[in-house]
């Protein structure tokens, strides 16, 4: 980032909060890789694949639906299905995700190799 003013670092600050506490947590990041990497999934087969209680599943799930990354659609089948997947906005955050990664394996590079070298 460049040389910001007050107003535009407390502003860029805000910005930077609310992506991250809309993707933190043990979950919500696992949850949407999911996603990406297979598409629509069921509720059972979410609990299944992540070894998640299904109480804590809802709970991110709802969030993730609230923050317009997730869509719930009801299956109308015996028994009933809900599906969940990523929307195209939630997309979006690929170009978010991919800097991320790249700084994080910067970083543990830099920690692990000064740790190494001491």
């Amino acid at each position: 980032m460049e040389h910001l003013n007050e107003k535009e670092c407390k502003s860029a600050g805000m910005a930077v909060r609310d992506t991250l506490e809309i993707i933190s947590g043990k979950w919500k990041l696992i949850l949407l890789l999911t996603f990406y990497k297979k598409g629509k999934r069921r509720f059972r087969e979410l609990v299944k694949e992540l070894n998640i209680s299904p109480r804590v599943l809802s709970k991110e799930l709802q969030e993730l639906e609230m923050n317009k990354l997730v869509t719930r659609t009801v299956r109308n089948t015996r028994p009933m299905t809900v599906e969940y997947d990523i929307t195209p906005y939630c997309r979006t955050l690929g170009s978010v995700l991919q800097p991320m990664k790249e700084w994080g394996e910067l970083h543990r590079q830099e920690i692990i190799g000064k740790k190494n070298s001491e």
